[in-house]
């Protein structure tokens, strides 16, 4: 999926972007091509979120995820529900390096 190239865009406008094609790229690999299957989910956790999931290649922490982010049961991720996922890790994230500033600054 291509998106039109934005000269001027912004860094969160990029970020949006990157999302989108990220989804993409590994959307409709098998099956529906704007959805996620499970397998598909798995190359894209593995490859994509590697660093922050350590164990994504461990066949139960992908089928929890997949069983988090499947809200409608269909088996199948959605982009919406690949947004949750991402907006669930970022906020993650930033708790985890906000606290770990805040650890890093009490020890001056």
């Amino acid at each position: 999926m291509s998106l039109p190239n934005i000269e001027n865009a912004s860094t969160l406008e990029n970020a949006m972007q990157l999302m989108i094609q990220t989804f993409h790229k590994y959307s409709g690999n098998e099956g529906d091509k704007y959805t996620l299957s499970r397998a598909e989910l798995k190359e894209m956790l593995t490859t994509e979120l590697g660093t922050y999931l350590g164990n994504a290649q461990d066949k139960e922490a992908v089928d929890k995820v997949m069983g988090d982010l499947d809200s409608n049961n269909d088996g199948e991720v959605d982009f919406t529900e690949f947004i949750i996922l991402v907006g669930a890790l970022t906020v993650a994230c930033n708790d985890f390096f906000l606290e770990y500033n805040e650890k890093q600054e009490s020890k001056k």
